[in-house]
């Protein structure tokens, strides 16, 4: 299988964010694509550069306002005196519609969910090159491959169409999902992150043509808390076309097999062309973030078992942070996904 990977996507190096009100060193380092690049290896993957693909995939996706404010807000919050050294937000409107901000400070509490998506000078480029490697990735399906792994480092599934969000700038599943699209009458995306995908979910709401399939923790007690619920299921043309899966916390192998099997009666019902795997591995026992317990021969498993619905996938990285079985895990997914799709 061929990954995709960029070294910029490593020069993003966010410092710290907010939980339950306390700063705290930001999970989302640097160092997890060394461990995933060797994971990958490790399961036979061939890691190549992608192209330079342009804004057109991704402003098939995000809104131009919003684009513009991602490629020079570093900039002008530098001129602010006193800013912090990264931009975030420390106010949010109640309601997102009618007047739009002027000011660097309004537009940041506009263009960011949360206070953990915090933007350098780096951010914005390494968040093209995540969003190119998944483009990349699903140009190679397009093109005949079974499968393809797009290493994006910062994840994207927290992004919704004009605002940051947990992590996550540029939603890589849904730019890949809507590349996919140019030939495919229908796209699953299926997303299997500890937490919900509520930007891909709110990207797609009201769409027919792409299906959101996603299981993780229940967010009534974690995050996105707002989004992610049983009874999330689309609205006007997309009303129906939106499925969530909220698990118990701490829910291991077994449980999340038995969810996986109740999304494949969803997709295969929908009948896609394609298949985007919004791939989280923060579901691991062993995550930094502890909310649910599957092992790492159960991500073989869930690999193995998503391969046998038998559809090209572009498989796209979402979260798995740092801890010593990171790569592993990955290489298990890989490694169960690959020996099925044989």
């Amino acid at each position: 299988m061929k990954a995709f990977y960029a070294q910029e996507q490593k020069r993003h190096d966010p410092r710290a964010f907010l939980s339950s009100g306390a700063a705290q060193p930001n999970p989302e380092q640097p160092e997890r694509v060394e461990r995933l690049l060797a994971g990958a290896k490790s399961a036979g993957c061939t890691v190549e550069r992608p192209r330079d693909h342009g804004l057109g995939p991704i402003s098939a996706v995000h809104t131009p306002e919003y684009l513009d404010f991602l490629e020079h807000i570093f900039e002008r919050w530098q001129r602010i005196e006193g800013a912090s050294a990264e931009v975030i937000p420390n106010i949010h409107p109640i309601a997102r519609n009618g007047s739009y901000p002027a000011s660097a400070v309004g537009q940041a509490g506009y263009h960011m969910a949360d206070t953990a998506c915090p933007i350098s000078g780096e951010t914005w480029q390494s968040a093209l090159w995540s969003a190119w490697s998944a483009v990349e990735a699903a140009e190679t399906v397009m093109a005949g491959a079974s499968a393809a792994y797009a290493l994006c480092r910062p994840p994207g599934h927290h992004a919704f169409a004009d605002a940051a969000g947990g992590f996550c700038f540029i939603n890589n599943s849904a730019v890949a999902a809507q590349v996919l699209r140019r030939q495919a009458a229908r796209v699953a995306i299926l997303d299997v992150d500890l937490h919900h995908g509520n930007g891909t979910q709110g990207i797609f709401y009201a769409r027919p043509d792409v299906l959101t399939v996603s299981l993780h923790a229940d967010p009534v007690r974690f995050y996105p808390f707002f989004w992610g619920h049983a009874d999330e299921r689309g609205e006007g043309p997309g009303l129906g076309y939106n499925f969530n899966l909220p698990l118990p916390r701490k829910s291991a192998d077994a449980a999340f097999l038995e969810a996986l099997g109740v999304a494949f009666q969803r997709i295969r019902a929908f009948s896609p062309d394609v298949l985007v795997v919004a791939l989280g591995l923060d579901a691991f026992e062993g995550d930094p973030f502890g909310g649910l317990s599957v092992t790492t021969p159960g991500f073989s498993r869930i690999g193995e078992a998503i391969a046998g619905l038998g559809l090209p996938a572009v498989i796209v990285q979402e979260g798995g942070y740092l801890c010593d079985e990171l790569g592993d895990n990955l290489t298990a997914f890989l490694t169960g996904f690959g020996g099925k799709a044989r």
